[in-house]
């Protein structure tokens, strides 16, 4: 493996060596390197990843050969160097114990089966690493301490930081019953990334791509409705409700119930489906009768998008995030679309706001209504 200094990477631009199934290539461009940068920014593709401080395009052999030709003898490649793996935790009977006695507080406090797992995974990492410790005596400045070795070593992400948070937290206040005020543990900061959301047309691309009617018919339905994944495979027949136009949504994230909107082009094109398909209970099946999986709806989804040439970065969740903002775009009003979303807080569906591209044709300077009400005597346009 190549190793370059900080010294020397600050002399070059840098392109680590992808794995062969990698997506993408990073490129590493000093500061400094200003017009190379702004070369780089034009290339199909391009994008800057703001917590790694590097950009990539795509992975493919005539982008690599792109950025050769564009940087020539400045560019240096190297290996990514690798990134600790967290250990596989085998249990202890006292780990099992403690892990027992967990799970069953948190299905008395109706956690869900998705939580409950994500919770158990991280505690395993958290009673191994105190495991020597009566984990009722650990002191939130060992905790702190413990976060900051999965930080510092295994590099994890904010969203990893608040999830093993939770899971300490859910363990000492609901577990032991611990007061709350005393885990208060520091979280890291968090960023806001705004979501990420196709255009028009390269929703009508997407979603009429497939040729499949089943496959049609899910795409319209994630864009239509504003649904996850989640929700699309748990619908029932039932769950179409034609005469009063909406789809009820059973049992969404945070087990809440909610309608959304059921649009009537979706409708034929269900109506159309169902004569061809027939499911028996779930709205989309699979090969056994079961529910259709999200694996298939992802297969389905990467395929429309690479063939349309849209947004590569995009997921079937992209959709989602497009049916709040081109709503919003439209000027429906925000609680109709917090309903659909099904957002506890109305902060979470402002985000949207932020998406919307602001320009003089849906934005208007001050500048503009100043030279609408005053006559200046030396006005040079």
């Amino acid at each position: 493996m190549q190793t370059i200094t900080q010294h020397t990477q600050q002399q070059y631009i840098v392109m680590f060596r992808p794995q062969p199934k990698a997506g993408r290539v990073k490129i590493y461009i000093p500061y400094s390197f200003t017009t190379e940068r702004q070369e780089f920014k034009k290339l199909n593709s391009s994008f800057y990843h703001a917590q790694q401080k590097l950009w990539s395009v795509i992975n493919t052999t005539e982008n690599i050969a792109l950025i050769k030709a564009l940087f020539g003898n400045k560019l240096i490649i190297k290996d990514m160097d690798k990134q600790a793996v967290m250990p596989k935790i085998v249990q202890s009977p006292k780990m099992e114990v403690t892990l027992a006695q967990n799970h069953q507080k948190m299905v008395l406090k109706g956690l869900s089966s998705r939580t409950i797992t994500t919770y158990e995974g991280a505690l395993k990492q958290f009673f191994k690493y105190f495991e020597s410790y009566d984990y009722k005596d650990i002191s939130k400045e060992q905790i702190e301490g413990f976060l900051y070795h999965l930080i510092s070593k295994y590099k994890i992400s904010e969203s990893q930081q608040n999830t093993m948070i939770n899971a300490i937290k859910c363990y000492y206040e609901h577990t032991l019953g611990m007061p709350r005020e005393y885990y208060q543990i520091t979280r890291p900061k968090g960023s806001v990334n705004l979501p990420n959301v196709l255009s028009i047309e390269e929703v009508a691309a997407i979603i009429n791509y497939p040729k499949n009617i089943k496959h049609k018919a899910i795409l319209h339905l994630i864009y239509s409705a504003g649904l996850r994944i989640s929700e699309v495979i748990r619908l029932r027949i039932k769950d179409i409700h034609s005469d009063q136009g909406f789809i009820f949504i059973k049992d969404s994230k945070g087990k809440k119930d909610r309608h959304t909107v059921l649009s009537p082009y979706l409708l034929e094109l269900l109506r159309t489906y169902y004569k061809q398909y027939k499911p028996a209970y779930w709205l989309f099946e699979g090969q056994t009768g079961a529910q259709y999986s999200v694996r298939s709806i992802q297969n389905i989804f990467r395929e429309a998008v690479e063939a349309t040439g849209s947004n590569p970065w995009s997921t079937p969740h992209t959709l989602r995030h497009s049916f709040a903002t081109h709503l919003m775009q439209k000027g429906v009003n925000i609680r109709f679309i917090q309903s659909a979303l099904g957002h506890s807080n109305i902060k979470t569906t402002e985000i949207y706001t932020k998406v919307i591209g602001i320009n003089n044709k849906n934005f208007t300077s001050p500048l503009d209504f100043l030279y609408e009400s005053f006559i200046f005597a030396n006005k040079s346009i």
